[in-house]
């Protein structure tokens, strides 16, 4: 399913590109049959009407780039915070797409706020990761995910709208993870800067 997937991405991303930038009347007509037939590709793959996909990707115009999912990583001696997503009762990073008008180290201390209660001071950008290279379910988004080394500075950590609950685990004792949003092994490579303040960004 990956592959299709990614198939179906790459053919998306070629057709929102064509109708963005082709002048020529017959070609756009073709580029718009290949997002139709990709849309429908999806919504057979996936199990979701094209309605539904189309309304997904109503807003996509212009060249199609990866979204960008930014996490803050707070450490507390041997534990790393996490929050519990209402959407699915597990846990992750705090963070969330970036947003428009906002530096990527301002959209992490935003979502760390937001989500944990805390506010911190975005310090090092630790890793740039294609979610498709890592261990997560299948996205019908391409994606590009961020992790920055965050130092709190006051507050206490409390749940926002989207969380149901903020504490700090060790690396032997996580609990359930929300995997679409960050697995066991990005975890430990977390960590690993923990460990190795010298270590390099990881990145792909």
């Amino acid at each position: 399913m990956e592959h299709w997937l990614s198939y179906i991405q790459r053919l998306q991303s070629i057709a929102q590109n064509g109708l963005t930038y082709s002048q020529n009347k017959y070609d756009l007509e073709r580029f718009e049959e290949l997002k139709e037939i990709s849309e429908k590709m999806l919504a057979d793959l996936i199990g979701k009407s094209i309605t539904q996909i189309q309304n997904i990707f109503i807003h996509e115009h212009g060249y199609a780039t990866p979204k960008v999912d930014v996490r803050g990583v707070i450490f507390k001696e041997n534990k790393i915070l996490l929050v519990k997503e209402t959407i699915d009762g597990c846990w992750s990073l705090p963070g969330g797409w970036a947003d428009i008008g906002f530096t990527p180290s301002e959209v992490v201390v935003k979502e760390v706020r937001e989500e944990a209660g805390l506010h911190v001071r975005a310090a090092k950008l630790l890793a740039v990761l294609d979610k498709q290279r890592h261990a997560h379910p299948p996205d019908i988004h391409y994606i590009y995910k961020m992790f920055f080394l965050c130092e709190p500075v006051s507050g206490t950590l409390t749940p926002g709208m989207e969380t149901s609950a903020v504490d700090y685990f060790p690396l032997d004792q996580l609990p359930k993870l929300s995997v679409s949003r960050n697995t066991e092994d990005q975890i430990k490579m977390l960590f690993a800067f923990r460990e190795n303040k010298d270590k390099e960004i990881v990145f792909d």
